[in-house]
């Protein structure tokens, strides 16, 4: 959207916060705020009918949160779906999950820095994906934790042929996919699931930045991802990520690090 003004619109119940974000937003000469909403009806009401670029939406709003009304806007239903990018004080693991299943492309803490706002949502007009750095790989993780039984039971042979087909969006295991993932698809998955922008994914692959993309193509077409935060919920799901393997070995594992849109 380079050279274009990227329209925001912008809901939560608090008129403060809705304040803040919109100068913070407005002061950008590349953003422009042009709707709000106090509640989740209004929001989707609104984004319906403006069709805006980015909507940045609260999770707690009355009428309807920000999660039913993602779904409404971005999820795997909806025709023509909307960037929502989610911002909220509530740091919980459910909430997150259940927002990048509703078709959110990121998600922030309130207590973020300003910079990392607008970059969000740059990152979301742009087909982008960026979630907060303090959450991101404490998210994804927590969901290969529980009882060693079911953290097995997620871990089929990832170059298995699929037993009975697929389950529709990619999401019966590695081993049940139509078209299973290539040793190299593989490993380009587990990266993206740590964080790793595409400059990484090539550095440590030893391949030029198209052969990258390549991957990244074949990847999400084969896991019927919609965006790179699917890819590495996928990842960590079906056991191709572990804390104890990858957490030690990344820099962004550390609650804080710095975070980078994660560009496809």
């Amino acid at each position: 959207m380079s050279g274009m003004t990227i329209r925001v619109l912008i809901a939560d119940d608090q008129e403060m916060v809705r304040a803040a974000f919109r100068m913070i937003l407005d002061s950008q000469p590349d953003l422009c705020v042009v709707a709000e909403a106090a509640d989740g009806a209004a929001a989707v009401e609104q984004a319906r009918t403006l069709r805006p670029d980015v909507c940045l939406l609260d999770i707690r709003m009355p009428v309807l949160d920000g999660l039913e009304a993602t779904r409404l806007l971005a999820g795997p239903e909806v025709e023509d779906p909307l960037k929502v990018l989610i911002a909220t004080t509530f740091d919980l693991d459910e909430y997150v999950y259940r927002a990048l299943r509703n078709g959110a492309c990121g998600f922030l803490l309130k207590d973020g820095a300003p910079a990392l706002l607008t970059e969000a949502v740059r990152a979301a007009a742009a087909g982008n994906a960026m979630i907060s750095p303090a959450v991101t790989v404490r998210l994804l993780a927590r969901m290969t934790q529980g009882d060693d039984d079911s953290a097995a039971a997620r871990r089929p042979d990832p170059g298995a042929a699929p037993a009975g087909g697929g389950r529709g969006r990619g999401r019966g295991g590695p081993g049940g996919l139509p078209e299973p993932l290539t040793q190299r698809e593989l490993e380009v998955t587990r990266l993206v699931a740590r964080g790793r922008t595409n400059e990484e994914l090539a550095a440590e692959l030893y391949v030029s930045l198209s052969t990258v993309k390549t991957h990244l193509g074949n990847v999400q077409r084969k896991l019927a991802a919609r965006n790179r935060v699917e890819i590495a919920a996928w990842a960590w799901e079906h056991g191709l990520c572990t804390p104890d393997r990858d957490e030690a070995a990344s820099p962004r594992s550390a609650p804080g690090a710095g975070a980078e849109p994660w560009d496809g």
